[in-house]
């Protein structure tokens, strides 16, 4: 009797068994879930393949012993992801061999993006569940990117790679997994992972998809255990540029591209604590000619450029470790009564710069589906967020008002300030990926610096 995934293979994959057989590769991978194939198909599978009937025969039942031990390695099966907690999840290894890839385990709700989620400097330190199926359908390009690599620790999906079908691919997801030493896990039931997440917080976890195919299953249930999770960390310092850079490459323009800024009016020093391109290239596009300088740069560092305003960008960790460095840097531009805007760990560095608290949620926002409400005009916004702290609004001083709140939780979710020209937000107006809706507020930071120059 031959194995479900040796009959896909003499069928010519996932893509051949599907034409052959007349069915959409969903239903080839329900074969693989299910390990077995429906009769209806045997005809087919017979005709293409020269083999009999005895090798279609349903697979005999699993032996009362291995069922009730969870150690045991499942037919197919190539990769494990395990918890802190020892639960195991068995699948399919994508991407990267790895013996074991430790990180915070979360969850992301964004049906488009995989590419620009993975490359997102503020992922460090993480293991992204993608709550949608259909990851990899259109394969990866070289201008999809937030970062030149992933900072992931790697990633779980419910189904198989899907084969690009884009006009933009240039390569399969798998194989660019493969090139940034990436590790991943799939076959793995992703509802049950993130009803898990939702319900006890994010756990640690570790994706192992070993070259030898051989686990070491209480190893990994100690890596997993004994790691010691996000709080603490900087892991802006992991991610950050080595040295000081200028952009100018502005938001895409159909059909030609990505469009460059030749014109700028304003001069802005964006301090890298995992920056994602697209907010550069948003900064650009609203007319300021950008500097990027190390997350551990002083404030003789940032004035030097004798910039019109300062951008604090998103980044990973936990803003109370980053914030070491970076609040008192923060504060004396603060001082200099330089505009200050900032974005999701930027956000957070502000709030702690004017006196606030951060602290750790539960289970964290990352997804482009994220309801804000402007407290000033009484919209709502739709966004992209991916952070796992929040600033306390109990503890904003006075003079520090909250401008938005998230409407799932009541988190804050921006600040302005009654006397200094600063404020910031937690999500991603950027929009990459995810909608377009706060785009605006790269403008109103344009408009703080025009106001302070006039004032001068």
């Amino acid at each position: 009797m031959r194995t479900v995934e040796e009959i896909i293979a003499l069928l010519g994959g996932l893509e051949g068994a599907a034409t052959r057989c007349g069915i959409g590769t969903e239903a080839v991978r329900k074969w693989r879930q299910s390990r077995a194939i429906p009769a209806k198909h045997w005809p087919a599978v017979i005709a293409a393949t020269g083999l009999s009937l005895a090798d279609l025969s349903v697979a005999p039942p699993v032996p009362e012993q291995a069922m009730q031990n969870p150690d045991s390695v499942p037919e197919g099966a190539n990769a494990c992801l395990v918890l802190g907690d020892g639960s195991v999840f068995w699948g399919r290894g994508i991407g990267a061999h790895s013996i074991g890839a430790v990180g915070e385990v979360c969850f992301n709700t964004s049906m488009t993006g995989y590419q620009e989620t993975l490359t997102d400097p503020s992922y460090a330190g993480q293991i992204i569940t993608f709550t949608f199926p259909h990851i990899g359908n259109v394969g990866t390009n070289a201008e999809d990117i937030e970062a030149l690599a992933p900072a992931c620790r790697g990633l779980v999906v419910k189904q198989d790679i899907t084969e690009p079908a884009n006009w933009r691919s240039q390569l399969h997801l798998d194989a660019w997994l493969k090139r940034h030493g990436t590790p991943g896990i799939s076959g793995v039931d992703t509802r049950a992972l993130t009803a898990r997440i939702r319900d006890g917080g994010a756990p640690n976890g570790v994706v192992c998809f070993p070259a030898d195919g051989k686990f070491d299953l209480p190893a990994l249930r100690a890596q997993a255990a004994g790691w010691p999770g996000l709080e603490g960390m900087d892991l802006a310092k992991e991610v950050t540029c080595r040295q000081s850079y200028t952009w100018d490459e502005a938001e895409y323009v159909w059909p030609t591209g990505y469009a460059t800024q030749t014109a700028p009016k304003f001069k802005v020093v964006a301090v890298d604590y995992g920056a994602k391109r697209n907010i550069l290239r948003c900064l650009a596009s609203a007319g300021c000619a950008v500097t990027v300088v190390p997350a551990t740069a002083t404030a003789e560092d940032i004035l030097r450029h004798q910039p019109d305003g300062v951008f604090l960008s998103n980044g990973p960790g936990d803003p109370a470790a980053t914030g070491v460095y970076a609040v008192p840097v923060i504060q004396a531009v603060l001082a200099k009564g330089v505009p200050v805007f900032g974005i999701c760990l930027g956000h957070q560095l502000l709030g702690l710069a004017l006196g606030a608290k951060t602290y750790k949620l539960e289970r964290g926002h990352r997804g482009a589906n994220q309801p804000v409400k402007d407290i000033a005009t009484g919209k709502v916004e739709i966004t992209s967020q991916n952070h796992g702290f929040a600033v306390d609004a109990k503890t904003l001083p006075p003079g520090v008002i909250v401008s938005h709140v998230s409407l799932f939780d009541g988190s804050n979710e921006g600040l302005s300030c009654d006397d200094k020209p600063a404020f910031s937000v937690q999500y991603h107006p950027e929009a990459s990926p995810g909608p377009t809706d706060s785009h605006y507020l790269f403008h109103r930071f344009t408009a703080l610096m025009e106001k302070v120059r006039a004032d001068v």
